[in-house]
């Protein structure tokens, strides 16, 4: 009762007769009434068959450049991310692509005096004949896309529909759903850590950087211990995605990039941990004052510094990398010489001839970051690197 089925020879009696001598499409469905006007129907397709029953309205323009259709382009770099995903072990689409079906589409329900709000039955949509769909994707077309193209044999969706024969009304709807406020990146990246199912590329990019960054919230050891403000630690003054860049940027060509990229296999992730909470335990001591600030009083714990100083962690086990991690102290030694020339809370930046900017005029732009931190550098390479042993 409850599988699809095709009928070749028309729907039963029905007031549309055009129907007749049209293949149909029988969906076991419920169907509701939301409104005085609005019936909405659940059912479950294949995703590999729902292109036969829906098209996508692309947008454009028509005669006297009148706008039609409401969808963009396929995004290939999307799909092929949600296709990669669909043919990993145990993918999962919960959310339900919605539809819009022109009149021909009629629901019948199984029992013909149910007056409900909430009635079972089936949807019955014509196939037709000429390759046209009697529906149209208004939410869900690169998901839908990604099934179409995906390498697996089916893969069953859940789909919403309602009937209109309305551009406009398809339209409002389309802009209804795809307006609404997205999750904050915050909330997933927090989420993150929690999750070992397959991701998107870009998610699966955040997901070792957001642990670290988990980790440098909570543990008990770590100086940012619930410094940084999360979903869950909205208390934090330290913005959660500072300190992701700050993250990734060491990760991708910097000190931590080394671990991951020695480490042959084995877990370093306790070294780098131990690694950042030296160094950022160093920060804390030699700027204590700028530390305890929030970002508009203090631009150590600001976007702007938070990244400077990540450049800085690169550079000073650059110094150290034949002797392992450094230590608190050791990292502390090579900032103090620094402290005099930084104006993180007051004063100003010298960054040389006709170059000073106040303390808050520092922005987190890259141009400002890439200006504190060169200069920060060639300091630290002038008045410490060059000045003394390397260590190595």
């Amino acid at each position: 009762m409850f599988s699809a089925k095709i009928l070749e020879n028309g729907p039963r009696e029905t007031n549309q007769p055009s129907m007749s001598s049209t293949r149909i499409l029988e969906l076991p469905a419920i169907a509701i009434q939301q409104s005085g006007k609005h019936k909405l129907f659940t059912f479950a397709i294949d995703g590999k068959q729902l292109h036969t029953i829906a098209q996508v309205s692309r947008l454009g323009r028509g005669d006297n450049e009148k706008i039609i259709g409401y969808q963009r382009p396929e995004v290939i770099s999307h799909i092929t991310q949600i296709r990669n995903y669909l043919e990993s072990a145990d993918a999962m689409l919960p959310n339900a692509i919605v539809v819009a079906f022109e009149p021909s589409v009629e629901f019948r329900p199984l029992e013909a005096n149910d007056r409900g709000t909430t009635r079972h039955g089936h949807l019955v949509v014509p196939l037709k004949a000429d390759g046209n769909c009697p529906g149209w994707i208004v939410d869900g077309q690169q998901r839908a896309a990604a099934i179409r193209d995906a390498s697996v044999e089916q893969f069953p969706v859940f789909v919403t529909a309602f009937v209109t024969d309305n551009v406009e009304e398809q339209r409002e709807q389309f802009i209804l759903v795809n307006s609404t406020k997205p999750l904050p990146k915050g909330l997933i990246y927090e989420l993150l850590p929690s999750t070992d199912m397959a991701l998107s590329t870009n998610l699966q990019k955040k997901r070792f950087p957001a642990y670290l960054l988990e980790r440098l919230n909570f543990d008990s050891r770590s100086p940012l211990l619930r410094s940084i403000q999360t979903p869950t630690t909205p208390q934090g003054f330290i913005k959660d995605n500072s300190i992701l860049k700050m993250l990734e940027n060491s990760l991708n060509d910097g000190a931590l990039c080394r671990f991951i990229s020695a480490s042959r296999g084995e877990d370093q992730t306790d070294d780098i941990l131990t690694l950042l909470f030296n160094f950022w335990n160093a920060v804390a001591t030699v700027f204590p004052d700028a530390w305890k600030l929030p970002p508009t009083k203090s631009r150590l714990t600001h976007g702007a510094g938070i990244q400077t100083m990540g450049h800085l962690m690169d550079a000073i086990c650059d110094r150290f990398r034949n002797q392992g991690i450094p230590t608190t102290a050791q990292f502390e030694a090579d900032l103090r010489p620094l402290e005099p020339i930084c104006s993180w809370s007051n004063g100003y930046w010298n960054f040389g001839p006709n170059m000073q900017r106040k303390w808050n005029e520092i922005q987190n732009t890259s141009g400002d970051i890439r200006l504190v931190a060169s200069h920060l550098l060639v300091q630290y390479k002038r008045l410490v690197w060059s000045a003394g042993d390397t260590r190595n």
